[in-house]
């Protein structure tokens, strides 16, 4: 008995392309996710830090309006234990205070690229690409400025 049925089914080479059509598409996608994922950080540092001089400058108008002196914030929030501490409120007060830096406090995560860490009283570190950024402010000028790093220049632009 002769076999005629039809079956239709993907040949081996058929699917040996697609498989390797999928791999050239991949070869090229993954690279420009990963800078996207960077540049992101990038930006998101930068907002921050803009965030941040903004708040300062807020706060310095406010303290002048009231006659308040210093006119320039001392220091720009309470927390008092330095290092690769995680959950503390950065750039925010905890106790109601109106002078907050910023509305919302920064929350700090130890090692994480995008996060911000409290080095000691007027420092902190901001983390891209497993690299540290030290920022400092400056309670004399009121200047919050980053001091080495790769990204500083596009942090602080």
């Amino acid at each position: 008995m002769p076999y005629t049925e039809n079956k239709s089914a993907f040949t081996m080479i058929e699917l040996i392309f697609v498989i390797v059509v999928l791999g050239i598409l991949a070869a090229v996608a993954i690279p420009k996710l990963v800078v996207t994922r960077d540049d992101a950080m990038i930006v998101k540092g930068k907002s921050q830090v803009s965030a941040i001089r903004s708040g300062i400058a807020l706060q310095k108008s406010k303290n002048m309006l009231e006659g308040t002196t210093p006119f320039i914030p001392a220091k720009l929030d309470s927390v008092t234990n330095y290092g690769e501490i995680d959950n503390q409120r950065l750039f925010n007060y905890s106790d109601g205070n109106s002078s907050n830096i910023l509305e919302y406090p920064i929350m700090s995560q130890a090692g994480h690229d995008g996060s911000w860490v409290k080095i000691d009283a007027n420092s902190y570190d901001y983390r891209v690409m497993g690299e540290p950024h030290p920022f400092t402010y400056d309670a004399n000028t009121g200047i919050f400025n980053c001091t080495a790093g790769t990204y500083c220049a596009e942090l602080t632009r």
